[in-house]
């Protein structure tokens, strides 16, 4: 089942991008992300597009200033963290730096029974890769 066929209540995050091709590219390379529609623009850029990665849905849509959609870039920061929980997170983890991310910090375990590890894409967004290691 994938996040569009859910009946009950999910996120589906939506990623502000300059240019929303670039951000389908990198999403591609570095976490297997599923490319499920897009809308284009008369120029035949994307205007929006709607992804998934394993299951989790999410979009991705050009920067709107009049509503204030700005991408992290331009904003200069970001006020939100996206936590990916997947059953490799060290191997996102390696395909993300090696498809242009940025380690935030180093994957490795934590007390509280977590393994995580944070990326920041080219585009200023935050990714938290993690999984469940042991009940804390």
């Amino acid at each position: 089942m994938t996040a569009s066929d859910r009946s009950s209540t999910f996120f589906a995050p939506h990623l502000a991008l300059k240019i929303v091709g670039d951000g389908m590219a990198f999403y591609t390379r570095a976490f297997g992300a599923i490319e499920l529609r897009r809308f284009s623009n008369d120029d035949g850029s994307v205007h929006v597009a709607e992804m998934e990665i394993g299951g989790a849905l999410f979009h991705l849509h050009e920067e709107v200033s009049r509503t204030g959609e700005l991408s992290p870039r331009t904003l200069g920061g970001t006020s939100c963290v996206i936590g990916l929980f997947c059953p490799d997170p060290d191997k996102l983890f390696n395909q993300a730096l090696a498809a242009g991310g940025r380690e935030i910090s180093p994957m490795q375990d934590y007390d509280y029974g977590y393994r995580q590890g944070t990326v920041a894409d080219p585009f200023g967004h935050l990714w938290l890769l993690q999984r469940r290691v042991a009940n804390a």
